[in-house]
């Protein structure tokens, strides 16, 4: 009889898969990236096929995509910071420029070796975030690569881990919810210090005798999203048969569903949707609408 695979068997099987696909479409970091800060903390190596970032007690540092991007799915894999990472922060994000800025985070918070990564997770809307929810990893992100990837059009916006989508922010503008669609957004990443919150509340401080902290970067991938242009327009305009244009319009089917609600029950670690001593007055208008994952 043929063997039936577990949920969390499948989970990884897929997560797998996608890896493997992603590892055949390597960016070229010399081109798509530049790095801001860190005064050479930051170093793009191996023939622009790696990038790594640094943190030590004088600097953290830190880089930005060449293009700007309005809709779209981007990947990068990253394999973060080994050992007693507690106190640091490394960020991989979509944000806009401006006081009315649109962002989308990823944020993996530092621990103490053996402790398992979490992922805290954002959205942004004309400046104002508030939309929090967390995740364990099912794995050792320290151990070797793994992809996140976000997707962004004008529906929803899905944050995936391995191709394993871990959360759903859909487009409620038409119950008032503000939504990220009109600010085109480049991708940011960065590695830092702040143990005066990232560590169980700021109790665990950075251990800087581990330093420097290191978090690596491999396969940026931006070709199934849209290059904004100053004119206005963007490189999905003009080709409506794209992946890219496809995207635009992407829904999750059934089995992605599936995925998501098994992460959201055994992994999350906050939803901001059930934090009722945080917002008295009421949740949230896309948490009572029940349409937010």
């Amino acid at each position: 009889m043929a063997a039936v695979l577990s949920s969390s068997s499948y989970i990884l099987l897929f997560s797998l898969m996608v890896t493997s696909l992603m590892v055949a479409s390597a960016g070229n970091f010399y081109q798509d990236i530049q790095v801001t800060w860190g005064d050479g903390r930051g170093k793009i190596l191996n023939n622009s096929e790696l990038l790594t970032l640094s943190l030590d007690k004088s600097s953290g540092s830190g880089f930005q995509s060449t293009n700007q991007y309005l809709f779209g799915k981007i990947h990068m894999q990253i394999k973060l910071v080994p050992g007693n990472s507690a106190g640091t922060v490394t960020t991989y994000y979509l944000r806009s420029e401006g006081s009315s800025w649109d962002e989308i985070d990823f944020e993996f918070l530092g621990n103490l070796s053996g402790d398992p990564y979490i992922v805290h997770t954002n959205i942004f809307s004309q400046g104002k975030g508030n939309k929090e929810q967390q995740f364990y990893l099912w794995f050792d992100p320290t151990a070797d690569f793994h992809t996140y990837s976000i997707l962004w059009n004008a529906q929803h916006i899905v944050l995936y881990v391995d191709g394993t989508p871990i959360r759903e922010f859909k487009n409620l503008e038409s119950i008032g919810v503000s939504y990220p669609k009109n600010q085109s957004m480049r991708i940011y990443s960065s590695l830092w210090n702040a143990d005066d919150w990232a560590t169980r509340g700021g109790l665990v401080k950075t251990d800087w005798s581990q330093a420097p902290f290191t978090a690596s970067y491999r396969n940026f991938n931006a070709d199934n999203a849209c290059i904004w242009w100053s004119s206005g327009s963007t490189s999905c305009s003009s080709n409506s048969n794209s992946t890219s244009s496809v995207l635009l319009s992407q829904e999750l089917d059934s089995t992605s569903q599936e995925r998501l609600q098994w992460v959201q029950k055994n992994y999350m670690v906050y939803n901001y949707c059930a934090d009722t001593k945080r917002f008295p007055q009421g949740l949230p208008l896309e948490c009572t609408a029940s349409n937010t994952s």
